[in-house]
């Protein structure tokens, strides 16, 4: 059983990975951003615990895996919105058709182009 401080440093990094999932889930990354150099001070506390096997610390490790699979999610996310926006980015450079023998044909699209109207 952990003392009264070792206790105390558990529920404060709880409370971090309660916050964290709440940022999360919000997709405030910039609050995610703030929250790091706490969590790591907290880690590195709790890393000098002697205490191994808690109903703390096993609560701690299933909200840190609960808050691993939301950031792996999130970030699958923004690599997934940025292969989009590539691939638009392509779509308006580029126009491509496929000929009669199934090939791919590719014709550079021209920006800025104006069109001029005379009478």
């Amino acid at each position: 059983m952990p003392s009264k401080a070792d206790a105390a440093l558990i529920r404060s990094l709880e409370e971090v990975l309660d916050l964290e999932r709440t940022a999360l889930v919000d997709g405030d990354l910039d609050r995610l951003n703030q929250m790091v150099p706490e969590k790591e001070k907290l880690i590195g506390a709790i890393n000098e615990l002697q205490v191994f096997d808690s109903d703390e610390l096993i609560r701690l490790q299933e909200k840190v895996e609960r808050n691993q699979a939301l950031l792996n999610s999130a970030a699958e996310g923004i690599r997934a919105v940025a292969s989009r926006m590539a691939e638009l980015r392509r779509v308006r450079q580029e126009f491509s058709t496929y000929g009669a023998d199934g090939q791919r044909n590719g014709f550079t699209v021209r920006s800025n182009v104006k069109l001029e109207k005379r009478a």
